[in-house]
């Protein structure tokens, strides 16, 4: 029997294409996208979607027993930047949406969860290179703290309900098709739209900030991977490691320069610095790649390439 999926927060930045992706695998008839408003129309008009306020446990109820859901992927949060601007807004939706799915699991509404976390719930004192799966983790960020907790709950709905709930650690993401929504790797997407639209980028984080990096594609193959594996092998519930590759702002723009010879980048660091010196620089994701097989295929050089690529077709 196929499965009905439920994606929250399809509108987003990953929502969207993770929505494109699950309805080409699960068909359009199985896959109901939602957001609090119809921001996104190459969403809206693509399939089934309806008006779900993720902190709302009713109108999440409502909609799973609408369409008989009995998976849902949780991608509504407020981003790491975004969230330092408005902690206790972050914490509120990043938090009961969180619970709203996860009670509803617990209560034989739905079966499965997908839920993703972030290499911000990793802090200051956090090993900085090759960063393992289980080692300290104090947040600085409200969203780190958010990601950190949910991971907790999400561990102890597994063992005290066997609620199969799957999380990854999202690095940064790089995508052509989405902007990016408040987050402190955002610096990543905008060089590329800068540099077909303008020849010349200022970055907000420093030349030499590595941060753990990956192109869209691999991360909705992730998310697809984790949740099509069988449950006896998912042998972490809080989050798994995920990792691609790491980079500077200088390494992107030393990419680019491969392809535009005259691109420029200047630098002006602003409150985002302090956020990504807190962050891991290279991601230790063994257990991901042992437990359910996880392997990345794009490098720095392929995720500029595709996205010179597609952005110039999009401008020019």
């Amino acid at each position: 029997m196929s499965s009905k999926i439920l994606i929250i927060g399809a509108c987003g930045q990953i929502g969207s294409e993770l929505t494109f992706k699950l309805r080409s695998i699960y068909g359009d008839e199985n896959v109901v996208a939602s957001d609090i408003s119809y921001s996104n129309l190459d969403i809206v008009n693509s399939g089934l979607f309806e008006i779900v306020d993720a902190k709302d446990y009713a109108s999440v109820k409502t909609c799973v027993e609408k369409f008989n859901i009995d998976t849902i992927y949780l991608m509504a949060a407020m981003l790491s930047a975004t969230g330092e601007k408005f902690p206790m807004e972050a914490w509120d939706l990043n938090m009961t949406s969180l619970f709203n799915v996860l009670n509803l699991a617990k209560d034989n509404f739905i079966k499965k969860v997908f839920w993703p976390s972030s290499i911000a719930v990793f802090g200051t004192t956090t090993p900085k290179d090759y960063t393992p799966q289980y080692t300290i983790m104090e947040p600085t960020t409200v969203y780190g703290m958010t990601k950190q907790v949910g991971e907790r709950w999400c561990e102890y709905y597994f063992t005290k309900y066997n609620v199969d709930v799957r999380s990854i650690r999202y690095p940064g993401i790089i995508s052509w098709k989405t902007l990016p929504g408040g987050g402190t790797t955002d610096y990543a997407v905008e060089i590329y739209h800068e540099a077909i639209k303008n020849k010349s980028y200022t970055c907000f984080l420093k030349e030499d900030t590595k941060l753990p990096m990956m192109f869209m594609d691999d991360a909705i193959k992730a998310t697809v991977d984790i949740m099509k594996a069988e449950p006896e092998t998912i042998e972490i519930r809080s989050s798994y490691n995920l990792a691609a590759t790491s980079f500077t702002p200088d390494e992107v723009a030393q990419s680019i320069k491969k392809q535009i010879p005259e691109f420029e980048i200047y630098y002006d660091p602003d409150y985002r610095q302090e956020i990504a010196n807190s962050w891991p620089k290279s991601i230790n994701d063994s257990y991901a790649r042992q437990d359910w097989y996880w392997k990345h295929q794009f490098s720095l050089d392929n995720i500029t390439e595709e996205m010179l690529f597609q952005l110039d077709k999009k401008y020019n």
